[in-house]
């Protein structure tokens, strides 16, 4: 009946084993609360590094997080969970966990103002479907435009090849690709080719047959 009252008021008791030699202790928790703050409590109660715990209940590892949504664990009152610390690791692996912490600052994340739906496929993608880095990071670099003419490129192309005009399909979707990216001078900005410049005006430092000449006369080569 006691049990009853204590889960009526939200409220559990429950037990925590920790792996190694320390005893058994108790933790009053909320019956329902996110794996993050489960461990955050744990971490605090028995003063345990946060970033090395692991914690293991009904025989799953619980994770703070699936697919970009904040896991929930349901607690009732005297279950068991297992805490588990990562050791920290030897002197001579220092250089080497720091190789490892390089190894993830160089992979891909999504931006935190990111939409919800965005960071949700990209979960999805990384961690059940493990597609590789940079791979994501081609998916997620593109705009939405992008991906619409990529689809619509795709349905035309089958109808271009049953008209035989594959190759200036390709060709035309070539040119202009070069020219949707040359982009727009500002005024005042000067190309790097003289013929597109007025009075074809170069660049300083431009090496061509006229500078050359001119170095071989003063000496300079």
């Amino acid at each position: 009946m006691a049990d009853l009252i204590e889960e009526d008021d939200g409220m559990v008791n429950i037990t925590l084993r920790t792996i190694g030699p320390s005893p058994l202790s108790r933790l009053r928790v909320p019956s329902t609360l996110k794996v993050k703050e489960l461990r955050k409590l744990i971490a605090g109660t028995k003063h345990l590094p946060l970033e090395n715990m692991t914690l293991v209940f009904q025989g799953n590892v619980l994770h703070d997080s699936r697919n970009g949504d904040d896991s929930l664990v349901q607690l009732h009152d005297k279950e068991t969970v297992i805490v588990a610390i990562k050791p920290k690791p030897p002197v001579r692996h220092i250089q080497d966990s720091l190789e490892d912490d390089d190894g993830d600052d160089l992979k891909f994340q999504l931006p935190e103002s990111s939409s919800r739906w965005k960071r949700r496929l990209f979960f999805i993608l990384r961690d059940r479907f493990k597609l590789p880095d940079m791979l994501l990071m081609a998916i997620f670099s593109l705009r939405m435009k992008t991906w619409a003419a990529i689809i619509i490129w795709f349905i035309l192309a089958p109808l271009a090849h049953r008209l035989d005009i594959g190759p200036l399909y390709i060709l035309g979707t070539g040119f202009f690709i070069i020219f949707y990216n040359l982009g727009r001078r500002q005024p005042g900005d000067v190309s790097a080719y003289s013929v597109f410049n007025e009075d074809f005006r170069e660049l300083p430092g431009t090496l061509n047959a006229d500078r050359l000449d001119r170095d071989i006369r003063a000496g300079q080569l």
